[in-house]
């Protein structure tokens, strides 16, 4: 090979170098062309951690990676900063879809999300309940059953009876789930021979004790139930009057919150409020207290007590329950044909005190429950649902497929401790398996 071939060689291969080793170094520092916009960018990614594990991840319609089978998460890098249409999807699970922001050096999170089934097997728990409560640490449930009192005979003498006259007395079953063993409670003669109305039914914070509102003898009673003593001890509660002038009071850590029939709020006998609250006659109010958020309820309207203005404002109408999320970060409050979000404490894209609107329906609410802190699922008529709480992009609702045996009276509860959820339909329980 002459000099000057090998000489316009080297000069050939020194120009690729000079030309290629700068778009490499700046390859692998994350740096690409935009050809849409026509510069030079730098790339940024997105961190995925999902239940089941091993979901299929897309992006932009294309099968990118899968989220491994030990952690169940997953970094996509290099992608250009704008959205992208993220998809996660799994074989018979419902699929979760957004158009989320990637900017330049930065790492889109999506931490906890799940994939529900698109059909949950459910299978009769127990028969004849027509209504159930859990306990706190979800390991029991109680059973409101109807028994049939009239014997053969007595059905025979008492012919003349309608059915309604004829009726039933009710008793109360406890079902232990870690023994999937139903055991008889207590029945309503042993309340009052003649006879007691069912009115509600709570259990204690640490599980081991239910108070049972009954009417007998045209009066209202609570007795305390104690479940760790055999034979169970059953013990009218003597309810402590409220002093005259109060008419709202709630323990909250060391301290006492009281509403006096003049409107004031009080913390510990000190007045907390400036203005004070326009009490109605003949109304009942009650405290509820979640971390620092304050609220006085007034029938189905509550108000907040806001610390700047030392009174209660306005905070929402009609709502029928409040009930805090498992990180206790959130508080879901719902109407009959709502559901909303209040942030409790700061969570990066939230503050604390915003709301956040999750969903409005036509037909009617009835009960609403955490699945997790960022999921929340609720049943609409005959319907499930499943809500997210993410609200980036849009918010996402999932219904499950109808189940035929459920008719439009549907109770449900989902028992954090088994992660199932419970439905109660025509007097029979249902239990689901594993949501996830």
């Amino acid at each position: 090979m002459k000099k000057k071939t090998r000489t316009i060689l080297f000069l050939f291969f020194l120009f690729l170098f000079l030309l290629i080793s700068p778009a490499a170094v700046l390859y692998s520092q994350g740096y690409r062309l935009d050809f849409e916009n026509k510069k030079l960018v730098q790339t940024g990614g997105f961190f995925l951690k999902a239940e089941p594990k091993q979901v299929e991840v897309y992006v932009e319609g294309k099968l990118v990676k899968k989220t491994d089978f030990l952690f169940g998460s997953v970094l996509i890098e290099n992608l250009l900063p704008k959205n992208h249409k993220i998809e996660i999807r799994k074989e018979n699970y419902l699929s979760w879809e957004k158009n989320l922001e990637i900017t330049e050096r930065e790492v889109t999170e999506v931490k906890n999300l799940v994939l529900f089934q698109k059909n949950l097997n459910f299978n009769v728990l127990t028969k004849n309940s027509e209504n159930f409560w859990f306990s706190a640490d979800g390991k029991k449930i109680v059973l409101l059953e109807e028994d049939n009192y009239f014997s053969l005979n007595q059905i025979s003498q008492n012919e003349h009876l309608s059915t309604e006259e004829k009726g039933g007395k009710w008793s109360l079953k406890l079902y232990d789930l870690e023994k999937n063993i139903k055991s008889n409670l207590i029945s309503e003669t042993e309340f009052f021979q003649e006879g007691a109305i069912f009115l509600n039914l709570e259990f204690s914070e640490n599980s081991k004790e239910i108070y049972l509102n009954v009417e007998t003898e045209k009066k209202l009673k609570t007795f305390i139930l104690e479940l760790d003593k055999l034979p169970l001890q059953l013990v009218e509660k003597k309810e402590i009057p409220l002093p005259e002038n109060i008419i709202a009071s709630k323990k909250h850590n060391q301290d006492v919150y009281r509403l006096n029939n003049s409107g004031y709020f009080l913390k510990n006998d000190s007045v907390a409020s400036e203005m004070p609250f326009k009490v109605k006659p003949e109304t009942e109010y009650s405290i509820e207290i979640f971390q620092n958020f304050i609220f006085l309820r007034e029938n189905r309207n509550f108000y907040l007590f806001s610390s700047d203005l030392n009174s209660f404002e306005d905070f929402f109408i009609g709502i029928n329950e409040l009930k805090i999320s498992p990180d206790g970060k959130k508080l879901v409050f719902f109407s009959n044909s709502e559901i909303w979000i209040l942030f409790l404490r700061d969570d990066g894209r939230k503050k604390a005190g915003e709301k956040l609107f999750l969903v409005r329906l036509s037909e009617k609410i009835k009960d609403v429950f955490w699945l997790n802190s960022d999921y929340l699922i609720f049943n609409s008529g005959k319907n499930l649902k499943i809500v997210e709480t993410d609200e980036r992009d849009r918010i996402q609702t999932w219904i499950l497929s109808p189940i035929p045996n459920f008719n439009s009276e549907i109770k449900i509860h989902f028992n954090g401790t088994d992660k199932k959820l419970y439905v109660l339909s025509a007097e029979n329980l249902f239990v689901s398996e594993k949501l996830f």
